[in-house]
């Protein structure tokens, strides 16, 4: 049907007069403006003349009053008598109207231009000792965090954020997540870290540390070394605060140690996360205690002078502190020896490596008085047995876990990998490859959120389920999704059989933590958390840098939750003095333990008083840095494991040898 067009109408016609009019010029929108006005004054002005009691009686006297009430309410002075000086008074009147108009708008254009500035991040942050952190990730609320519960210790403490991002929503998001930053301001830039304009908006030349945050995107590597090298231009290579970065891949982690210089240090989040699963898989538990062991809350790890230390055995050292527990020693040339043997001698210039809740931990007054070596447990411990895993889903960390489970497990370990079909073919040719002759792996392909699937495996016959999750960049949806559809799916089986199941799974977003069904026997690590907290203490305490290069290396020290019962007795009284003299005796550090709870483990309590006492059950564990076991590399076979730390020369040197002909303390050479 064919559509006719509607006739205009008067009062379109003088709407369409009247915007073609306003659309010519200014100075006709000032007409318009003052025609408008008087339409409104005038008969206002008139209507309030002749409805007052005490108005002139003659027009002329009547219409003079109308003059002035009209003048007074346009400001335009109300002088009466001749017309000339009456025009002449509005001349002046709209003048001064004009001025005043001009000024109002230039201010608040200066203002808002000002302003604009501000939100967009551009102005210059005039700050010494105060925290840089380059790059933006779902990581930087875990490192703002921790550099906030740092800077409170000062008056004036600052954490400066520089991002490609909005300052305003930047700020926003920094203060929803954190709440109250007790005193500590965070300011918040936009501009890309690898221009060095932009870098000079937050001064790093006067800051205390600079933390280099890896993005979400494929190009996370190439940006933080473009961001490290813009650090350099700026700084020069030498001066400069410490600048602690991270990279996901470690074929990139070369080329940014280099790029950030003799004062950086840079970490790996991709090898980090893989040996934390592996970890959390063999002792269920210790990713909590990991986490209360890297933040700022309670014990930490600290380094410690103490002059009058040496020439003492490390057994002496570790029994000299009430609260206090020594795991190494970090030497002179900066490397970190973790569990010494007992009679390695503290040499000159040597620091001590110790958990706990302060720089300067109290000495105990009598070192030996509450060790009791009648309640300490015989020292042919029985070695532990095979572990039977099961790992759900495949990424491209799940190579760094079967590798690390093929070097570190008992011999005669078993992995069964069950994978969706779309990463079968990967993990198939993994899986096929020699496993050194520790672990024993398979692969089947199922739907890992199928109930059904998942009551056909012997789920409660494994010491422990490992799930991971899809790469981000493989999947549309998130990548946390389909590890929770998982959860649930073992969260099930777990309420069917009454009985809770070791889980450990991987997530990509902290908020999913809060979100996961996890079981009493559950834990989730969250991706590149860990190299967070790492990336913060270090920015906080550059010393410690090389006791994490020592303690997360496949070679180093490694953090175990071991049975009470291989260091007393159960059933009886002892004190926790007792207990680190006991690990003293098998070559590990006890920095605290877990007492058995009926339903749900407990926290670990780090750093206890040595003497404090409590009886011993068979339930309890004992939190220890210990050596691991030496990796069994396969004959013929000598090439570097995808998991294997590369450190670049004079990082890692040989190990000490204790002064008085004691064998070589620390971990076996590779």
């Amino acid at each position: 049907m064919e559509r006719r067009q509607r006739p205009a109408s008067c009062r379109d016609r003088a709407r369409y007069a009247f915007d073609r009019t306003l659309a010519r010029s200014t100075g006709t929108l000032l007409g318009w403006l003052a025609v408008c006005c008087l339409a409104v004054v005038v008969p206002v002005s008139t209507l309030l003349v002749w409805t007052d009691p005490q108005a002139p009686r003659s027009l002329s006297e009547r219409l003079v009053a109308v003059w002035r009430t009209s003048a007074e309410t346009l400001r335009l002075g109300g002088i009466t008598g001749a017309p000339l000086r009456m025009l002449l008074s509005v001349v002046l009147g709209l003048i001064a109207l004009l001025c005043v108009s001009t000024l109002v708008g230039v201010v608040t254009t200066g203002l808002g231009d000002r302003l604009e500035e501000l939100r967009r991040g551009r102005s210059t942050v005039l700050e010494r000792g105060h925290a840089v952190v380059l790059g933006w990730s779902d990581q930087v609320f875990t490192v703002v965090g921790e550099l906030v519960a740092a800077q409170s210790a000062r008056s004036r403490g600052v954490v400066a954020v520089l991002a490609d991002r909005d300052s305003t929503e930047m700020a926003a998001a920094l203060h929803t997540a954190l709440g109250a930053t007790g005193g500590v301001r965070i300011v918040c830039r936009s501009g890309s870290p690898a221009d060095p304009d932009a870098l000079a908006l937050l001064t790093p030349s006067a800051a205390d540390s600079v933390l280099v945050m890896p993005s979400d995107d494929d190009n996370a590597d190439l940006e933080v070394i473009r961001v490290l090298l813009a650090l350099r231009a700026l700084l020069g290579a030498q001066a400069g605060p410490p600048v602690v970065a991270a990279v996901r891949d470690e074929r990139h982690l070369t080329a940014a140690r280099l790029a950030a210089g003799p004062r950086g240090t840079v970490l790996e989040t991709e090898a980090t996360t893989a040996r934390l699963l592996v970890q959390a898989a063999r002792n269920p538990g210790l990713v909590a205690a990991l986490r209360d062991l890297l933040d700022l809350a309670g014990a930490e790890f600290h380094v410690v002078d103490e002059p009058e230390a040496e020439g003492l055995e490390f057994g002496e050292i570790a029994l000299r502190y009430a609260s206090a527990c020594p795991v190494g020693l970090l030497l002179p040339d900066g490397r970190a020896l973790l569990t010494p043997a007992a009679r390695t001698r503290c040499g000159p210039g040597d620091r001590l490596i110790v958990v706990a809740p302060d720089e300067r931990p109290q000495r105990a007054t009598a070192p030996d008085a509450h060790v009791d070596a009648g309640v300490m447990a015989p020292a042919d411990a029985v070695p532990g047995q095979p572990a039977r895993f099961l790992l759900l889903g495949w990424n491209s960390r799940a190579p760094l876990v079967t590798d690390l489970l093929s070097r570190t497990v008992r011999p005669g370990s078993v992995l069964d990998v069950v994978t969706g079909p779309r990463t079968a073919p990967d993990a198939s040719r993994l899986v096929g490859r020699p496993g050194g002759g520790r672990l024993t792996a398979t692969h089947r392909t199922g739907e890992l959120t199928r109930p059904e699937q998942a009551a056909g495996l012997d789920l409660f016959g494994y010491d422990c389920v490992i799930v991971l999750g899809p790469d981000a960049e493989a999947v549309s949806f998130g990548p946390d999704d389909q590890t929770l559809l998982t959860l649930l799916t073992l969260r099930s089986c777990e309420e069917e059989a009454g009985r809770p199941l070791p889980v450990v799974a991987e997530l990509s977003d902290h908020r999913s933590r809060a979100l996961a069904p996890l079981g009493p026997r559950s834990a989730a690590v969250v991706r590149a958390e860990l190299t967070a907290l790492v990336m913060a203490r270090i920015s906080h305490a550059p010393a410690l840098a090389s006791l994490f290069e020592e303690l997360f290396a496949s070679r180093g020290g490694a953090l175990a939750l071991s049975p009470a019962t291989r260091y007393v007795l159960p059933g009886r009284e002892a004190s926790f003095a007792t207990v680190v003299a006991a690990a003293l005796g098998r070559g590990e550090c006890a920095i605290g333990y877990r007492a058995h709870a009926p339903h749900r483990p407990g926290d670990v309590r780090l750093a206890p008083r040595k003497s404090e006492r409590r009886v011993w059950s068979a339930g309890d564990e004992v939190l220890v840095v210990a050596p691991p076991d030496p990796p069994v590399v396969s004959p013929g076979d000598e090439r570097p494991s995808p998991g294997e730390r590369r450190t670049l020369p004079g990082m890692r040197g040989e190990e000490r040898v204790g002064t008085d002909d004691s064998p070589a303390s620390g971990p076996p050479l590779d």
